[in-house]
């Protein structure tokens, strides 16, 4: 199974992540679903569907959240986001603070949507619900 990118389908900053894997997931490498959706509710806690504030990487059977699920997912696009990587060394409890400042405040700094993101027919592939 390929790995799985679960989202916040009505966060314009989640929304715009998504735009960002896929157009540098040149291998196809990444499914999306959003935390509202089936595919999230099949696989992860229900802790997760209710809080919708972190990016979740659903990868080899193992769940990454916040900063260490981003930072996977950058470095496992094409090699030109490898160098992300050095960002591993920051301590985690600083990415992730920075990561729920942001994540706290997304709505007010880059709006909701009134429903989740529907797919384009080109990125139908990546999206499981």
């Amino acid at each position: 199974m390929k790995p799985i990118v679960f989202f916040d389908g009505v966060c314009n900053l989640c929304n715009g992540f998504i735009d960002f894997i896929m157009q540098n997931d040149s291998e196809g490498k990444y499914s999306v679903a959003s935390l509202q959706g089936q595919t999230a509710a099949k696989f992860l806690p229900a802790k997760d569907l209710k809080a919708l504030n972190s990016i979740v990487l659903l990868e080899d059977g193992k769940l990454y959240y916040k900063s260490e699920a981003v930072l996977r997912i950058v470095a496992g696009l094409n090699k030109k986001w490898k160098f992300v990587e050095v960002f591993e060394h920051v301590p985690r409890a600083l990415r992730d603070f920075v990561y729920e400042l942001t994540a706290k405040n997304r709505y007010k700094l880059f709006g909701k949507r009134d429903s989740c993101r529907l797919p384009t027919a080109e990125e139908k592939t990546h999206f499981l619900d």
